[in-house]
Parts: structure tokens; C-alpha cells; sequence
């Protein structure tokens, strides 16, 4: 592991202890990976902006009952995914 994914790790951690979640998975090249669509694809302010409201509507969807947290997860970085892919075919305007 390098210094930048040791501090990655070590800065989710942190987050994760503050929030009093401590143990939940984070994908963290998964985030990352999809910032980059999101600032690539759109604009690059778009980053956070996409990564806030998938974390968003994945806890929705888990607070709610709606789907268990993995799939939450999984299912709202799928969408945000490909909405950045059709941003980016369409010239990074959403």
C-alpha cells in the first residue's frame, strides 16, 4: 500500500469512527473511480456532488427498508455510473 492509499484508508477510518460506523465496507477505489466519471464526464465539481447523493440515496434506501446495504450501495453507484457515462457522450451536460 502506497502513502496515498494508506492515507485514503486512514482519513475513511476516521470518517467512519466519527460517524459511529466503524466496520462498514468502503470501496474506496469504487468512489474514487466514479469521482473521477463524475469530474470527467460532467464537470469537474460534479465529483463530490455525485459521490454526497449516491451515499445520499444509498442510506435512504437502507434507513428505509428498501434494500440491504451492499445492494443500496452497489445499486446507486450503478445509476450515478450511468448517468456520468451518458453525460459524457453528451459532451458533460447532464
Amino acid at each position: 500500500m502506497d502513502d496515498r492509499q494508506r492515507l485514503l484508508q486512514e482519513w475513511t477510518e476516521t470518517l467512519l469512527a466519527a460517524f459511529e460506523i466503524d466496520g462498514t465496507r468502503v470501496d474506496i477505489d469504487a468512489v474514487l473511480e466514479l469521482a473521477g466519471k463524475a469530474a470527467h464526464g460532467v464537470v469537474r465539481p460534479a465529483a463530490p456532488l455525485t459521490t454526497f447523493v449516491v451515499g445520499y440515496a444509498a442510506g435512504l434506501a437502507v434507513g428505509s427498508g428498501q434494500a440491504e446495504e451492499q445492494l443500496a450501495i452497489s445499486s446507486a453507484m450503478a445509476v450515478a455510473d450511468s448517468l456520468c457515462t451518458d453525460a459524457a457522450a453528451d459532451g458533460g451536460t447532464a
